[in-house]
């Protein structure tokens, strides 16, 4: 009824597929310690450039006001 299904008698020939899955799964893993890691130092280099921007022009508004 299944024939399209093979699993082979010989359970050597699942070794190929153990080892690429294991190598994928490794590589996987690596890419998304990468992608964390490079999210993290990208959200502190906004909040350094924004969050102190946004400062600096309330400095200036504050500044001006005082003049007036």
């Amino acid at each position: 009824m299944m024939e399209f299904l093979y699993f082979p008698e010989d359970k050597t020939e699942y070794i190929p597929a153990i080892i690429t899955l294991v190598i994928f799964m490794i590589m996987a893993a690596i890419a998304m310690y990468w992608v964390i890691k490079r999210s993290k130092k990208e959200e502190e280099t906004f909040n350094e450039k924004y969050h102190q921007g946004e400062y600096k022009i309330k400095e200036e508004t504050q500044h001006t006001d005082k003049s007036k």
